[in-house]
C-alpha cells in the first residue's frame, strides 16, 4: 500500500516526483470524456518505466487466442483496448538535449488532478545534466463538451540561462500494447500529411479495418505574446510532426497551445475521416484554449449536479468517493449504446478493456440514480443488441438452444480463453438477467419487458434449462462443474449462487411472462410466436424451480458455497501470517484452489442481489461464516460486504469494507494501480455510502431509506435520480433531510414511515439509527 498523494476534498496531488510512483500516478491521473481516454503520461519525452496508453472508445483488436493445449470451445481471439496514436506529444530539447525527467534533477514537483472540472496539471522544475534549469507547467484535458476534441497548454520557462528551446509537436502511431502476443504492433499506417502549422496521421487496425484519424494544430506564444513561428516538418512512418524553435531569455515563458481531434470509423465514413477531424479541430482552435477550457468547467459542473457525494468531517473519505465518481463519469457517458464499461476504464489495458459482467453488478445502480433512466437502459440494450452472439455462444458449447452471454466481449462474442471462466463461469447470466429486474425496479419502466426485456430473459431460461440435469437419486436438478463469483473456486458441483440465480431468473421470467400476457396481450402474442415459446417450456421451467437442489449445512443454517464445502479446513483469515498475503501473490493455484479461503461474496453476492427474498437472521449466519474467510482479492468484494454489514448492524466492519474500497486505487490495496484503477469497482464504492450507509433500496414503487453514520463523520449527502425527481438525501447523527430538487413528487419510506416529498419540497425527520462507531 503506497501513501504518497495528498488529501484534498477536490483534487488528487502528488507533491515529489518518485520514479517508483510514476505508473501508478500514470494510471490515477487518467483523463476521459466517455468517448476516448489518456493516461498521465509526460507530454516531453520520458525514458524511466512508463505505460503510455491513449485509448478510443470501441476500438478494439481481435489478439489470436495463445493456450498450451486449445479446447473445443475457445475463443478464437482475446480481445484488446488498443493503444492509440499518441496525441499529447510535445517534446523539448535545449542545445541538443532532451528534456526527460528520468534523467533531470527533479528539484520541485507538482501534479493534479482536478476532478471538480476535469483538468490534468503538472509543473516542475528540472535541472538537466548540464546544469541547465527549466520549469515546466502544463494544463490538459479530454473535453466532455466536444468529445473528439483534446487541448493542452504546455508552458517552459528558462530560470538560469538564455538559449534557443527546441519544441516537437507531434502525432506518434508506432505505439504497440503492453500485453500484445510477442510484441506484435497492432496498426498500420493508412496516410498521413503534415505541413506548417498542422498534421494529420490515419491509422487502420491490422484486424477489423477500424480507422482513426488523429489531426493536430497549435500556437505558440512568448510571455503572452502570440509568435509568428515557421517550423520546420517532419515525417516518418507513422509519424507527424513540426519543429518550432523560440529564442528564450533567463525568465521568459514559452508556451505552446497543442489541439488535437481524434475522430474514428465507427462515427464517420472511411473517406470523411480526415475532413471530419479537421472540422471540428478548426471549430476548437478558433475557440480557444480559454473557451474550451469554460465549456469543460460547465460540463463537469452539471455532472457533478446529479452524482456529487459530500462527507463532511473526514477528508480522506471525501476524496475517495469523488474519484471514484469522477472515474465513472469520465468512462462512461450513456450516449452511445455501443459503448459498454471495461474494468479498467480509459486507464490501462489490463483485461483488455472488455465488457465483463461487473456492469450489470455494480455499475447500473450508479447511474440509475445519477443520470437520466435512459443512461442505464442504454446499457441494459447493449446487451439485448449482443443477444444473438450470446446464443451463437451457447451453440459452440454445444447447447441447443438458449443464450450464454460472455464473460468477456467486446461485440457480443466470448474472447475470455481461461477455460475455468469460459466454460464454467456461466453465473454471469444472471447478473444480465438482474439487470433487468433492477432496471425496471428501479425506473418503474415496464414497457421495457415488451419491448426488448423479455426476449433475452427467455432465452437466458432456456440456457438454464438446458445446463441442470436431473438426479434420480435426489429427486433434485443439479448443476455441475461450473465456476461461481469465488474464482478460487473451479470446477465445482452446486455452487449456491448459480443455482439459486439460475431458478431466480426462471421465476423472474414467467412473472414477466404473466405480466404482458394480462397487460399487452398483443404485444405477448407475438413474442410467444417470435420465441417460438412452448408450454412444456414453461412447465419444465416450473419443474426446476420446484426441484433445485441448494447445498446446505442444517447444523449452522448456512447455504453452502458447492458441495462439499466444509470438506476444506475452515480456517479464518486472520490466523493466516501476513507474509501469505495476498495469496493470490504467493501461493500456488494447487494451494489456492485446495483452501477455504474466498476470492470474493460468492454465498454474498447471491443475498445482496436477492437480499429481498431472504431475512436479516439468515443473512447474519452466512455473513458470520464467509466473512471470515474472504480474503476480498478482488476489488468487487469489499464493497458488497460493506452493504450487508450495514443492513445487519455490523458498523465498524461496514466502515473498514468501505476503507478498502473508496481507497483501492488511491492507496494501491492490491498492489496492481500501474496497471490501471478498478472503474468498475467504483461503482461498488458508490454503493457502499448510498446502499450502504444510506440504506437505498426501491420496494414497492418506493424509494427506501435506513441511513446511519460513521462515528467521526459529521455528515453525509448523496443525490439520486428517482423517476424523474432528483432528490438529495442529508444525513447527520441528529436527522435526516430530504431535498427535492425538481418538480416531481416521490414516495419515499424512511424507517418504515411513508412519505411524499413534493415538487421542490423537503421533509426532515429524526436519525433513529445510532451512529457509527469507528
Amino acid at each position: 500500500m503506497k501513501q504518497y498523494l495528498k488529501v484534498d476534498e477536490w483534487s488528487i496531488i502528488e507533491e515529489s516526483f518518485d520514479p517508483n510512483h510514476h505508473e501508478i500516478s500514470e494510471s490515477i491521473f487518467s483523463i476521459g470524456n466517455g468517448f476516448m481516454g489518456q493516461r498521465a503520461n509526460f507530454e516531453e519525452q520520458y525514458s524511466g518505466p512508463s505505460l503510455q496508453g491513449s485509448y478510443m472508445a470501441g476500438v478494439y483488436y481481435p489478439d489470436k487466442t495463445r493456450v498450451g493445449w486449445w479446447k473445443n470451445g475457445y475463443p478464437e481471439y482475446f480481445a484488446k483496448v488498443l493503444n492509440s496514436t499518441n496525441w499529447i506529444g510535445i517534446d523539448v530539447y535545449i542545445g541538443g538535449n532532451a528534456l526527460d525527467l528520468a534523467k533531470c534533477k527533479v528539484t520541485e514537483f507538482h501534479r493534479e488532478l482536478n476532478m471538480k472540472e476535469g483538468l490534468l496539471i503538472r509543473s516542475a522544475v528540472a535541472e538537466m545534466e548540464d546544469g541547465k534549469m527549466i520549469k515546466i507547467d502544463s494544463t490538459r484535458f479530454v473535453s466532455v463538451a466536444r468529445h473528439e476534441i483534446g487541448a493542452i497548454r504546455y508552458s517552459v520557462t528558462p530560470l538560469n540561462f538564455s538559449a534557443p528551446i527546441r519544441f516537437t509537436a507531434y502525432l506518434d502511431g508506432d505505439v504497440q500494447n503492453k500485453d500484445s502476443n510477442y510484441e506484435e504492433k497492432f496498426w498500420s499506417e493508412v496516410s498521413k500529411e503534415v505541413a506548417a502549422g498542422t498534421a494529420n496521421l490515419t491509422l487502420k487496425t491490422k484486424k477489423l479495418d477500424f480507422h482513426v484519424t488523429s489531426v493536430m494544430t497549435y500556437d505558440v506564444f512568448k510571455n503572452g505574446g502570440k509568435l509568428d513561428i515557421t517550423p520546420s516538418t517532419v515525417e516518418k512512418e507513422k509519424y507527424v510532426g513540426n519543429d518550432i524553435t523560440v529564442h528564450a531569455e533567463q525568465g521568459d515563458e514559452v508556451t505552446i497551445y497543442k489541439y488535437v481531434a481524434n475522430v474514428t470509423s465507427r462515427n464517420h465514413g472511411l473517406g470523411q475521416l480526415v475532413e471530419a477531424g479537421t472540422q471540428a479541430l478548426e471549430a476548437a482552435r478558433t475557440a480557444g484554449f480559454d473557451v474550451l477550457l469554460s465549456e469543460q468547467v460547465a460540463a463537469w459542473a452539471e455532472k457533478w449536479k446529479g452524482s456529487d457525494i459530500i462527507i463532511e468531517g473526514d477528508v480522506s473519505a471525501q476524496q475517495a468517493i469523488r474519484f471514484n465518481i469522477f472515474q465513472l463519469n469520465q468512462t462512461y457517458s450513456g450516449e452511445d449504446d455501443r459503448l459498454n464499461i471495461g474494468p479498467k476504464g480509459f486507464t490501462g489495458e489490463k483485461y483488455g478493456g472488455s465488457t465483463y459482467w461487473d456492469t450489470e453488478a455494480y455499475c447500473v445502480p450508479f447511474y440509475l440514480s445519477t443520470a437520466d433512466s435512459s443512461i442505464a437502459r442504454n446499457l441494459l440494450i447493449y446487451r439485448y443488441k449482443h443477444l444473438e452472439k450470446a446464443k451463437e455462444n451457447a451453440r459452440k458449447l454445444g447447447f441447443k438452444k438458449g443464450a450464454l452471454y460472455p464473460m468477456v466481449t467486446m461485440n457480443g462474442e466470448e474472447c475470455h480463453n481461461e477455460w475455468e471462466i469460459t466454460f464454467e463461469e456461466i453465473h454471469r447470466n444472471g447478473a444480465i438477467a438482474y439487470a433487468i429486474y433492477n432496471y425496471v425496479n428501479y425506473t418503474g419502466d415496464k414497457s421495457y419487458l415488451g419491448q426488448y426485456g423479455l426476449e433475452v430473459l427467455a432465452e437466458i431460461s432456456r440456457f438454464w434449462e438446458e445446463r441442470v440435469n436431473y438426479a434420480p437419486l435426489k429427486d433434485k436438478y443439479v448443476m455441475l462443474g461450473v465456476t461461481g463469483p469465488n474464482e478460487y473456486e473451479n470446477n465445482v458441483n452446486n455452487n449456491w449462487y448459480t443455482n439459486r440465480i439460475a431458478v431466480w431468473t426462471l421465476e423472474y421470467t414467467l412473472e414477466v411472462l404473466d405480466y404482458l400476457k394480462e397487460n399487452e396481450p398483443a404485444r405477448y402474442n407475438e413474442l410467444v410466436e417470435t420465441l417460438n415459446l412452448q408450454p412444456e417450456e414453461t412447465a419444465k421451467w416450473k419443474d426446476i424451480i420446484a426441484k433445485m437442489y441448494y447445498p446446505i449445512d442444517e447444523e449452522r443454517g448456512i447455504f453452502l458455497q458447492q458441495d462439499g464445502f466444509l470438506d476444506k479446513e475452515i480456517i479464518p483469515v486472520k490466523e493466516l501470517a501476513p507474509e501469505n498475503l495476498p495469496i493470490n501473490q504467493n501461493w500456488s493455484w494447487d494451494r489456492i484452489l485446495r483452501s477455504c479461503f474466498i476470492k470474493q461474496g460468492d454465498v454474498i453476492q447471491g443475498l445482496y442481489f436477492l437480499g429481498h427474498l431472504y431475512d436479516l437472521d439468515t443473512k447474519k449466519r452466512n455473513f458470520d461464516f464467509y466473512e471470515p474467510l474472504t480474503v476480498h482479492e478482488s476489488s468487487l468484494s469489499p464493497c458488497l460486504h460493506s452493504i450487508l454489514a450495514c443492513e445487519l448492524g455490523y458498523q465498524e466492519k461496514a466502515y473498514e469494507m468501505y476503507l478498502r474500497t473508496a481507497r483501492l486505487d488511491l492507496d494501491n490495496y492490491n498492489n496492481d494501480t500501474e496497471d490501471g484503477c478498478h472503474t468498475t469497482s467504483m461503482a461498488g464504492t458508490w454503493m457502499s455510502v448510498v446502499h450502504g450507509f444510506g440504506g437505498l433500496r426501491v420496494q414497492n414503487d418506493e424509494l427506501v431509506l435506513k441511513p446511519f453514520i460513521p462515528g467521526h463523520w459529521k455528515s453525509f449527502s448523496f443525490k439520486v435520480m428517482f423517476r424523474g425527481a432528483r432528490l438529495k438525501v442529508s444525513v447527520s447523527d441528529r436527522d435526516i433531510t430530504v431535498f427535492n430538487e425538481t418538480e416531481t413528487p416521490a414516495a419515499i419510506r424512511i424507517y418504515d414511515r411513508d412519505y411524499t416529498v413534493s415538487g421542490l419540497g423537503m421533509i426532515q425527520v429524526e436519525n433513529a439509527m445510532v451512529s457509527l462507531e469507528v
